[in-house]
């Protein structure tokens, strides 16, 4: 598949000239190049109404599955605009969907490992074990020794079936 031109087909240019680097404008420039100069910076400036929001390239931009999820934070978004401006806003619910994705992550890990503990029933899935906590010279539980037997270490459950092996 090939990828459409940004500048449509039109080998790109720098419409800044020589005069974008301060070294060029510092070796001096004609009356002329000045009054080009200012003309393009002024060209620069955006007017109050821009940039123009136009909701049909959202629309193109955005299919509809990425519009659905993104809705409840755009919508807290345009209401909370108007008090922090749109700066603080744009940061804000960029910072709000890191928080909420880390949470939901966080929270689905720990009912992954809480309810889907390792047996030996199962074929597939992490195996997490919990070693024995150390007790060394000094400590008040020394010598601790294990209660398990040998038979008992990476048992996953198996001594306990119900099932006639």
């Amino acid at each position: 598949m090939v990828k459409a031109s940004e500048t449509g087909g039109v080998k790109p240019m720098s419409i800044a000239g020589r005069f974008i680097r301060e070294r060029e404008r510092l070796l001096g420039m004609s009356d002329e190049e000045r009054k080009w100069r200012a003309q393009w910076l002024k060209d620069q400036q955006l007017t109050p109404n821009e940039p123009k929001h136009v909701p049909e390239l959202y629309k193109e931009k955005y299919n509809f599955i990425r519009r659905a999820y993104k809705a409840p934070l755009d919508k807290l978004a345009s209401v909370l605009e108007p008090t922090l401006g749109h700066d603080r806003t744009v940061k804000y619910r960029y910072f709000t969907g890191k928080f909420f994705l880390g949470l939901y992550l966080t929270l689905g890990a720990f009912y992954y490992f809480k309810y889907n503990s390792y047996d030996w029933t199962y074929k597939g899935g992490w195996k997490v074990m919990h070693s024995r906590k150390s007790v060394l010279p000094g400590d008040p539980n020394w010598p601790e020794v294990s209660d398990k037997k040998p038979n008992e270490y990476a048992d996953f459950g198996f001594s306990k079936n119900t099932l006639n092996l």
